[in-house]
């Protein structure tokens, strides 16, 4: 539709169903690529920056603050990040189905923006926190209305995030047509620019507003991301002029489960040999609801049958080839997005348990400076930042030249890679926990409150590891689910990155919540994870976490073998290239036709 357009006009119109927020076809030269996402960017470095500078700290702000233990505070981060990262998948619901990204993303902004001004009003006023501890011990603890303002605040950011964090990055790729040679090569590198920026704002937040909240006062440093989260706002705004839009598609959900319920409604029939007796549109038909056609593939054969064709029509009996591919690509990812879940598991003791052992380890810098426990986290993002600017300059020309493939390797090897750096990471907090407890009892310093002569700097190495992992992993996996999620899912597809982060970090809650109680009962009073980690054995529970990454990385290896990946043909708007090439020889049509490409 895109090439009719093109040539009707004479205007470079992009061909990849992109309009403006008025439903028109959009100019390829004045809308959109680095210039449009410049704006949406900018905005997510500032997001990240306020997202952060909650987060980062917020185990040390309800320990000391709210007075609560080491399990409780741990347990209350994960499940309200556990939220954070659930949430999106509602959001992306939303916009695919009813709203659309833009509409989506601007109605949760506001919610996000109101929860961040609640929170900072509850840090600031000294009748919503309970008053500090004298010495450190008889804490009296804080009200209920205390602790329900605080925790209000938190989930309706979470809210909020859930109608920002799947909508702003699909927005952002959406600004690369991907039938143009050159915007589709700027789109490989999108996601890794994506990420870079969003670490310059995080390790502000991990730095900047970690040291004001230990050193100046939460009020400053919860106001001051607030007051960056309303100009991010504006930015994002500053930029609608320039940005490409896809239409909502429908609920994508209840297209894959009309596709499940009528397979199983016709699970006694036969599906045909010849896929072309299934029921199917034609691509013109699907120009005219401006939507791609996708051809039949051999995967997940049962679902077929919710394509054959019988005297009923009702959608939940019949689906084209198409909603039936469509469903296929979104089922095939599951099994990656749940073996992709436990390095979520991982990196959520760096903003816990990590920063808990940072309070007892000697934080001083020269004889007038102490790092806050939290600015450690920027370390992740530092060598993160590193790593991922590393990736896409230097290793992947260099691999690319062997491999031919434009990633330098492939988006399961590129998480493979990553899934064993967590194993590492978690064998080396194992290693460095010994050996902070065996200085602890050569000491005598077995108190709640004793600070070890040991550096904080010897947690270093697990902090840049996380940081490294992550530019594998949670790269590869946002670029995986958007590339192979349908074009009416690629928000769906996007949120299948939040809800492995989500499932990841519930899973941190209750394991240290089952360990915790599991190991005190067995053990009388000296379970792995108590309060005073002095005499806990944190050793015992990264080298079980570190067991589960090594059986997590197997079940990988499983779902990677039989992962088969799309072939860009599959997905192609081959509407306007069929209508333009209408006398194509039958070996062109039969090479678009192909649908799947086996995995590399």
């Amino acid at each position: 539709m895109g090439v009719l357009l093109s040539e009707e006009k004479g205007e470079d119109y992009t061909e990849d169903g992109t309009v403006d927020l008025k439903g028109r076809p959009v100019l390829r030269s004045k809308t959109g690529r680095w210039k449009a996402c410049s704006f949406i960017v900018g905005y997510e470095m500032v997001e990240r920056m306020a997202y952060y500078g909650i987060a980062s700290n917020l185990v040390v702000y309800l320990t000391k603050e709210l007075h609560e233990g080491t399990v409780k505070s741990s347990k209350n981060v994960t499940n309200w990040v556990g939220v954070v990262w659930f949430m999106p998948a509602i959001g992306a619901y939303i916009a695919d189905a009813y709203l659309g990204r833009y509409s989506t993303f601007l109605i949760s902004s506001a919610i996000y923006l109101l929860g961040m001004c609640l929170l900072t009003l509850a840090v600031s006023l000294p009748a919503l926190k309970p008053p500090q501890c004298p010495q450190d011990k008889d804490c009296q603890k804080a009200t209920s209305l205390q602790v329900g303002l605080f925790f209000l605040g938190l989930y309706i950011i979470a809210v909020g995030t859930g109608g920002t964090k799947p909508n702003i990055s699909t927005m952002g790729a959406d600004q690369f047509d991907k039938f143009e040679p050159k915007e589709k090569a700027q789109k490989i590198s999108f996601f890794n620019w994506w990420v870079t920026f969003i670490l310059i704002g995080t390790i502000f937040s991990n730095t900047v507003l970690v040291y004001i909240q230990d050193n100046v006062g939460w009020a400053l440093g919860y106001g001051i991301p607030t007051g960056g989260l309303l100009f991010s706002i504006l930015v994002f705004l500053f930029g609608t002029p320039f940005y490409r839009h896809k239409s909502p598609s429908g609920s994508p959900l209840t297209r894959m489960l009309q596709v499940i319920v009528a397979a199983v409604r016709k699970w006694k029939l036969e599906v045909p040999d010849d896929p072309k007796e299934l029921y199917e549109l034609t691509v013109e038909e699907y120009a005219i609801n401006g939507r791609n056609r996708i051809y039949h593939s051999p995967s997940l054969s049962f679902l077929d049958k919710a394509a054959i064709k019988t005297k009923q029509t009702q959608p939940w009996m019949l689906c084209t080839v198409t909603q039936v591919e469509e469903t296929k690509q979104m089922m095939k990812m599951v099994p990656i997005m749940v073996t992709t879940c436990m390095p979520s598991t991982v990196i959520a003791q760096a903003n816990t348990l990590f920063i808990k052992q940072g309070t007892t380890l000697d934080r001083s810098i020269g004889p007038n400076f102490k790092i806050p426990p939290a600015c450690l986290t920027a370390f992740i993002n530092i060598f993160m930042l590193l790593s991922v600017v590393t990736y896409d300059r230097v290793l992947v020309p260099l691999v690319r030249r062997y491999t031919k493939n434009p990633r330098g390797i492939t988006l399961l090897q590129r998480l493979g890679i990553g899934l064993v750096i967590h194993i590492v990471i978690m064998t080396t907090a194992c290693l460095v926990e010994k050996k902070r407890l065996s200085v602890a009892r050569q000491h005598n310093l077995l108190g709640h409150h004793d600070i070890l002569p040991l550096s904080i700097f010897i947690l270093l190495p697990q902090f840049a590891l996380a940081g490294i992992a992550d530019t594998f992993v949670d790269v590869a996996k946002l670029d995986l689910f958007y590339d192979q999620a349908p074009e009416g899912m690629k928000s769906l597809g996007t949120s299948y990155v939040f809800i492995s982060w989500s499932i990841g970090t519930f899973f941190s809650s209750f394991l240290i919540s089952t360990v915790a109680d599991l190991t005190k009962r067995n053990n009388g009073q000296k379970g792995w994870i108590l309060d005073n980690l002095n005499v806990s054995h944190l050793d015992y529970y990264y080298a079980f976490l570190a067991i589960l990454s090594a059986i997590n990385f197997l079940c990988f290896l499983v779902a990677a073998k039989f992962f088969v990946y799309n072939n860009d043909a599959t997905q192609a708007s081959i509407i306007g290239f069929e209508m333009k090439n209408n006398n194509a020889s039958s070996h062109d049509k039969m090479e678009l036709n192909q649908s799947n490409t086996p995995n590399p």
